[in-house]
C-alpha cells in the first residue's frame, strides 16, 4: 500500500521461454499439467517410451516448468546450465535433469523458432493497441469492487497470453495464469473470464 491505498500490479506477456517450455511439453508427450491444453500448430509426439522413462521425464519437465513460469518462487537447488541449441532460453539443473536434457536436444531450432514467432506476434498486437491491456484489468477490478462494496486488496498477477488450442484461463503458478490469445482478444469474453481470477486475489 502507498499512503493507505491498495495497489495492484498485473504484468501481461507472452514470454518466449514459457511458450518454448510448452512446445517441448507437447513434442515430448508430457501430460502435466493435465488441465492445460496443448499449443496450436505443433505435430503430435510420436515417441513411445517405457512407463518409468516417461515418468522420469515428466518429473524433470515439471521442475523445469515451475522454474520457467515463476523462477523466483522455484529456485534451483543446484547450478543451472544452458542447453545447446536453445540459446539462453532453456537452463536446466546440471544434476537431476539428464533425461530432459537428452530428450529436448533434437528440438532446439524448431522450438526456438515457434516460440519467437508467437512471442513476437503478441508483442506486435500489444503495440498496436496501447492502453487496451491496462483498461481490461482496471475494468474487471472496478466491477469486483462494486460487487463486494470495498476497495480491492493489493495483489500481483502475471498473465501469459499463449497460443493454446482451447479458449480459457488456467492457473499455472501461484501468481500466474495462462490465457488463450483468442480469448484475450475478445473484450467481453475476456472480462467475464478474468473476473473470477480477480475476485480470488482482490
Amino acid at each position: 500500500m502507498v499512503g493507505g491505498t491498495p495497489e495492484w500490479v498485473i504484468r501481461e506477456d507472452a514470454a518466449q521461454p514459457v511458450i518454448l517450455a510448452l512446445y517441448l511439453r507437447h513434442v515430448l508427450g508430457i501430460r502435466s499439467p493435465d488441465e492445460l491444453p496443448p499449443l496450436r500448430g505443433i505435430p503430435p509426439c510420436e515417441t513411445v517410451r517405457e512407463e518409468s522413462a516417461q515418468a522420469q521425464l515428466e518429473r524433470e519437465w515439471r521442475e523445469y516448468w515451475a522454474m520457467t513460469v515463476e523462477p523466483q518462487a522455484h529456485p534451483s537447488e543446484v547450478p543451472l546450465g544452458l542447453v545447446d541449441g536453445f540459446g539462453t532460453l532453456v537452463a536446466l539443473p546440471l544434476e537431476g535433469a539428464d533425461a530432459l536434457r537428452a530428450a529436448v536436444a533434437p528440438f532446439g531450432a524448431e522450438a526456438v523458432e515457434y516460440s519467437k514467432t508467437m512471442s513476437d506476434r503478441y508483442a506486435q498486437d500489444a503495440a498496436a493497441r496501447p492502453g487496451v491491456s491496462y483498461r481490461a484489468y482496471a475494468s474487471a477490478i472496478a466491477e469486483h469492487e462494486r460487487q463486494v462494496g470495498r476497495r480491492a486488496h493489493s495483489f500481483e498477477l502475471n498473465v501469459q497470453v499463449l497460443p493454446l488450442a482451447q479458449r480459457g484461463v488456467w492457473w499455472i503458478g501461484s501468481l500466474t495464469v495462462a490465457v488463450t490469445d483468442g480469448l484475450r482478444g475478445d473484450v467481453v469474453a475476456f472480462d467475464t473470464a478474468i473476473h473470477p481470477i480477480i475476485a480470488e486475489l482482490a
